[in-house]
């Protein structure tokens, strides 16, 4: 028998309050109970970053972390992104540059590709490909993936100028 345990925490903004069971992943409660189906369930062993999540503003795998150790915290999921004015260069850059094809990455990627930017805005090709070693793609390739991230930190850099 298993005892549920009520967690408060903040999804996309919104303070939630719920009761869980201690085995649930915080990927499925996202999906199954807060209807955000953004966040894709891949693997499910945190290898492949299809889940990938922000908690606290840091990126993480959803698949592997349980709801219950979210209790406190704030989760961002990739439509918590939809005003960010990186997740939406992002989002024009992968659709110029062809970053995506079947787009069960993509929400991951985007997610991982604005920690990139955030986080690195020096990032050469290599770099960009070295940060994103995380997130797996099994149609694009890669190539538009990396250029619509350097096609972002590029203008960010002119913007700066």
């Amino acid at each position: 028998m298993t005892h549920s345990k009520t967690i408060t925490l903040t999804v996309n903004g919104k303070a939630v309050t719920a009761a869980v069971e201690p085995r649930t992943h915080l990927a499925d409660f996202l999906r199954e109970r807060q209807l955000l189906t953004g966040t894709h369930l891949g693997c499910e062993h945190g290898v492949c970053g299809a889940c990938t999540i922000l908690i606290d503003g840091e990126p993480a795998r959803s698949c592997i972390t349980l709801a219950v150790a979210c209790d406190g915290h704030a989760v961002t999921t990739v439509e918590g992104l939809d005003g960010d004015p990186v997740a939406a260069d992002l989002r024009e850059a992968f659709s110029t540059e062809h970053g995506l094809q079947c787009g069960f990455c993509t929400p991951g990627m985007l997610v991982s590709a604005r920690d990139v930017v955030l986080r690195r805005p020096t990032a050469d090709d290599n770099q960009i490909r070295v940060e994103m070693s995380g997130n797996l793609c099994r149609c694009t390739g890669y190539v538009g993936i990396v250029n619509a991230i350097r096609r972002v930190l590029d203008a960010r850099k002119t913007a700066a100028e």
